[in-house]
């Protein structure tokens, strides 16, 4: 082989390293908040007086469960107690649904806590946030197991990054409306991270309190 053709055949691979290593760096800068996640808030309905109250939701995503059915929208009968009655009868504590969706989400404030601080973390920041005991109970029943095992948690609550993606129309229009919803990734060493300064509710009125949460990947 002549040196003006080792010259080129070199060079050749040169590029192609030089190609396949910029592809691999490319992968590796694909932010790990970029996940397909599931994500399963429910809603609490609390007229103050026994209303029918519908529901709809506008979601950026794939609906996987609801419950009840999901049919183009939910219109129940809601008491002041949060009790909800179905057409049929049957009652519920609060509407359920489940999702599937591709998103970016913000984790660039928010709280780095040990596993085993999670639950006692949890009850101070979600009466903060304005959820009630019994709603603070059924958000932490739900994700506590998922969690407390982990050497730390990088915690997160989603505003507009959250309520964009998941439109929520309800009518007649409440007068206080709070969605709180907790990204989350495990960690197996602490992060520095800035904290999260979070919003504080008045409920007043018609209240509709939602809470969900998606595992980052």
């Amino acid at each position: 082989m002549g040196k003006q053709m080792l010259k080129r055949v070199l060079k050749t691979v040169l590029y192609l390293v030089i190609i396949i290593s910029a592809v691999f760096l490319l992968m590796r800068m694909v932010p790990e908040e970029t996940c397909y996640t599931g994500e399963k808030p429910v809603i609490y309905l609390y007229p103050e007086e026994t209303t029918e109250v519908s529901v709809r939701l506008d979601y950026s995503g794939e609906l996987t469960c609801t419950y009840p059915a999901y049919q183009d929208g939910w219109t129940v009968v809601a008491a002041p107690d949060g009790t909800l009655t179905d057409q049929r009868g049957q009652t519920y504590n609060y509407l359920y649904w489940e999702g599937e969706t591709a998103t970016k989400y913000d984790l660039s404030e928010g709280f780095c806590i040990a596993g085993a601080d999670t639950a006692a973390f949890l009850e101070d920041v979600l009466a903060q946030l304005g959820l009630t005991r019994r709603e603070s109970n059924e958000f932490i029943v739900y994700w506590l197991p998922q969690m407390e095992q982990n050497p730390y948690n990088l915690i997160t609550f989603q505003q507009e990054g959250y309520t964009d993606l998941a439109k929520l129309t309800v009518t007649p229009t409440p007068d206080s409306l709070l969605r709180v919803f907790m990204t989350w990734k495990p960690l197996k060493k602490p992060v520095d991270i800035p904290a999260q300064t979070l919003p504080t509710f008045d409920r007043s009125g018609f209240t509709v309190v939602e809470w969900g949460g998606a595992e980052v990947k």
